[in-house]
This record gives structure tokens, C-alpha cells and sequence, in this order.
């Protein structure tokens, strides 16, 4: 079974192969724990069941994606299973392949990604202009979590049928996805100026 976590808005999501839970939270950080043990639980699932884990970095809340990142290192260490990086980008364009992808910063620009671009922070008047190749545009509803599961699957077949085996190391790295500076790094930036 695949387990992905989102911690990168507000409150938790949770999947377990094709199970969804979406809980409203105060604390992610404390808060976590609790409720993957309790969706394991509601799925008649054991932790020996899990086979990965996957886990969205981004982009969204920076102390969120942090905290969503760190528990599902510490279950794939202590389950001595994969973790696999899931990008909001990804989610979006699995179930809609050539949409253009807007997804508001609230900052006053927007995150955006498409098949031809890299993710990356576009003001409204880029978005209007780059949006208009594309047949359609998404980001401004939730993403389907669900699809995070094929995502894993994905990236482990592609793992597997690499003929030149990688040390864990060298393969893609589970770090948030920041498309900008954090505020504090902002502030530093001020501050030396």
C-alpha cells in the first residue's frame, strides 16, 4: 500500500491506495502523528502493509511542506520503505496533461507550471499572456491527492527499470519545492542591502 501526505495548505490530507482523509488541524506538527495512525487505523491497514510513501513538497506552506517532508522521512527510515516527492504541478497536470498550471502565491503573483514550463513565479499579466497556449488553465481548485498514488508508482517503475543502479543519494531528492526566497530570507536580503 501507498501512503501520501499533504501538509502543504491548510490542515492534512492523507491517501492510502485509493482512501482519502482530509482533516481540518490547529498544529500539523502535533497533529500528524496522530492522524495517520487513526486513517491506518479507519483502513484496517498496518504499518508492515505500507510499501512507500509519498509526500507533497510544494509549493504552498513553507512550514507545512517542512513538517509533512520530516514525518514521512522518519516512517520511510523506521519502515525501511521509499519516499517519493510529489510536486503540486504533478498532481495537476496527471489529470489534466496540457492545462496550464496557476496556483495563487497569495503574495499577489502565482506559481505556474506547465508541460513547456518549469515551475516558476509569474505575475497576473505573464500568467494572462503564457495561460492563453495552453487549452486550459487549473490551479484554482484543489488538486486530486488520489493521483499521488499513480504518481509513486510511476517514479518507482522508472527506479526499478534504471539499468545503472543509483545510490539513494544521487536519486531524486525529497526537499521542499521553494520557487521563491521564505519571507526571513527576504528580510536578510533587505537588512544586507
Amino acid at each position: 500500500m501507498i501512503l501520501v501526505i499533504n501538509t502543504s495548505g491548510a490542515g492534512i490530507d492523507l491517501v492510502l491506495d485509493d482512501k482519502f482523509m482530509h482533516m481540518d488541524v490547529e498544529k500539523q506538527t502535533t497533529d500528524l502523528p496522530a492522524a495517520v495512525e487513526k486513517f491506518l487505523s479507519d483502513a484496517n491497514a498496518k504499518w508492515s502493509d505500507l510499501t512507500a510513501i509519498g509526500v507533497v513538497v510544494g509549493p504552498g506552506s513553507f512550514t507545512g511542506i517542512r513538517i509533512g517532508i520530516a514525518y514521512a522521512k522518519g516512517l520511510s527510515i523506521g519502515l525501511d520503505i521509499p519516499i517519493i516527492s510529489i510536486n503540486a504541478f504533478e498532481l495537476y497536470l496527471a489529470e489534466s496533461p496540457d492545462a496550464f498550471v496557476a496556483i495563487d502565491s497569495g503574495r499577489g503573483d502565482f506559481f505556474v507550471a506547465s508541460r513547456d514550463i518549469a515551475p516558476c513565479v509569474m505575475t497576473i499579466d505573464d500568467v494572462e499572456r503564457r495561460q492563453m497556449a495552453c487549452p486550459q488553465t487549473v490551479g484554482h481548485k484543489p488538486f486530486d491527492l488520489k493521483l499521488g498514488v499513480d504518481i509513486v508508482r510511476q517514479k518507482l517503475a522508472a527506479r526499478a527499470s534504471d539499468p545503472t543502479p543509483k545510490d539513494p543519494d544521487e536519486m531524486e531528492p525529497v526537499i521542499p519545492m521553494y520557487l521563491r526566497p521564505s519571507y526571513a530570507e527576504e528580510k536578510h536580503e533587505q537588512i544586507k542591502k
